[in-house]
């Protein structure tokens, strides 16, 4: 069992084994594939995207049981989906190259089109733009652009061309990350969307899989087909802290090892640790600060492919769904299609404290 990221422990595997019996399934879930999850900033509803063409949004009970509220439909698979700041309006982005945005506050039951590309996008989030109260959203496209939206407006307020397709990209504050093909991580800050704040090779040598800001903006977490997650800051007075950690692999047998693709990294909204999903069909939680795993979990039955904390933290959802990693060969009607809530006790996310050199 791993203790400090990595470094294998046999004492601590009791304590840092984390319990999956009292996590509970979402009702009535998507049909096909989910691939992405995020939870209203501002009350316990659920938004869940999926290759099924859907965007569903459910409520989420205070013992993890779940309501349908909402849906809406795109015209090919969702990839991406995300709440606007005031929890009022969801919006998913997908195969069909449109983001489509419903507006629950109004009492909507139809999605509007608010984005387009050339090509499939990849991305889709909001953001509350700087010096402004306006709620805009950010999408990035296998078309190697990302793009600004007004929702007042129809066409795009920017276009920024990227090097390569977009894989996956995060908003925090002012903070935007975007992660493409051959490994290309361009930082942008949004007080000068127009332009790369800063660009860099991914610190990790495979390919990027998914990016995570932390909650305070001052850096990001990275994610790799290759079992590997990597810590790294904005700013170069930080450089130091910058590491990366194995994570997502099976213990070497005859000289070789299995290593899974890292598919989500979710921060906790309130301590600022994180957790990792991936191909091999576990989570972890980790503190990235003291460089140790807090919990890890047993294998969930089907790999995971997206995940999220509800806004104080309480609840950490996970789907268990075929992320294709293994290609069509490994699809079959029998693999699960699923989402769960675990329900997060005080001691599986808190940092641990911090000793003080003298």
């Amino acid at each position: 069992m791993a203790g400090l990221f990595g470094a294998a422990s046999t004492t601590n595997q009791a304590n840092t084994l984390g319990d999956l019996s009292k996590d509970v399934a979402l009702s009535s879930p998507p049909t096909d594939s989910i691939s992405d999850l995020r939870f209203s900033p501002q009350s316990e509803h659920l938004a869940v995207a999926s290759w099924d063409n859907k965007v569903r949004i459910y409520e989420i009970t205070s013992n993890g049981g779940s309501e349908g509220k909402a849906m809406f439909d795109h015209e090919g698979p969702v990839l991406s989906c995300d709440w606007s700041s005031d929890g009022r309006r969801v919006v998913g982005a997908g195969a069909d190259k449109a983001a489509r945005m419903i507006d629950l506050g109004a009492g909507q039951s139809t999605a509007t089109q608010v984005a387009v590309h050339d090509q499939p996008i990849r991305c889709v989030r909001f953001f509350d733009a700087p010096n402004s109260n306006a709620q805009m959203i950010v999408t990035g496209s296998w078309d190697k652009t990302i793009k600004y939206w007004d929702l007042r407006a129809s066409t795009a307020v920017a276009t920024v061309q990227c090097q390569e397709r977009v894989y996956t990209l995060d908003v925090k504050k002012n903070l935007l990350v975007v992660g493409t093909a051959d490994r290309y991580i361009n930082v942008i800050n949004l007080n000068d969307p127009a332009k790369f704040y800063k660009t860099l090779q991914s610190p990790l040598k495979w390919q990027t899989r998914v990016v995570s800001c932390f909650p305070d903006a001052s850096g990001f977490a990275v994610g790799s087909i290759e079992g590997r997650c990597a810590i790294q800051y904005v700013e170069e007075k930080d450089a130091s802290s910058n590491f990366s950690f194995k994570c997502h692999r099976d213990p070497p047998q005859n000289n070789m090892t299995n290593v899974y693709s890292v598919n989500a990294i979710s921060f906790h909204p309130v301590h600022g640790t994180f957790s990792t999903a991936g191909s091999d069909g576990t989570f972890h939680f980790w503190d990235g600060v003291a460089k140790h795993r807090l919990k890890g979990y047993p294998t969930v039955g089907g790999t995971i492919p997206a995940t999220a904390f509800n806004k104080d933290g309480s609840i950490f959802a996970y789907a268990v769904s075929y992320d294709w990693s293994k290609g069509y060969s490994s699809n079959n009607p029998q693999y699960p299609n699923k989402v769960m809530m675990h329900p997060v006790t005080a001691e599986e996310c808190k940092p641990r404290p911090s000793v003080k050199k003298r």
